[in-house]
């Protein structure tokens, strides 16, 4: 009976511990140093759907640019079966109103060597320049 209570005391310690964890790198993702934030999105790569989870919720949600590209670098790092669904969070992001996920989801796919489908690519600017009127003629009549 008391082995059991230690047991429950040790579960409920370590979800705890890894709760403030998560916290704490979620927070280290807003950081305004760029090697913490790297760092922190690698860590969360490495703890399958809770770290997946919080980086969808910064790539998708209304971030700052410099935490969205932290996420998509973890995303980028995930492994194994967490790949799949890193890439459909990418997939996703596409689909976003934000222009600034769209680009960072589409750059994120093209350094990890996926195509990108042309629904999705930016539209193309359409320079648009003068045309040069053809020189008139002006007939000049000469007295005699």
């Amino acid at each position: 009976m008391e082995s059991e209570t230690k047991k429950d005391i040790d579960e409920q310690q370590k979800e705890e511990m890894a709760r403030q964890l998560l916290e704490k790198l979620r927070e280290q993702l807003h950081s305004s140093n760029a090697s913490i934030r790297r760092r922190a999105a690698f860590n969360l790569a490495w703890m399958q759907e809770d770290g997946l989870e919080i980086l969808k919720g910064i790539l998708l949600g209304e971030f700052p640019e410099t935490s969205k590209n932290a996420s998509a670098y973890g995303l980028r790092k995930m492994q194994g079966r967490m790949k799949k669904k890193a890439l459909d969070v990418f997939k996703e992001g596409l689909r976003q109103r934000n222009n600034l996920t769209g680009e960072i989801c589409r750059n994120a796919l093209v350094l990890l060597g996926y195509k990108i489908p042309k629904e999705y690519l930016p539209d193309k600017k359409i320079r648009i320049s003068e045309i040069p009127c053809p020189k008139t003629r002006i007939n000049t009549i000469k007295s005699r």
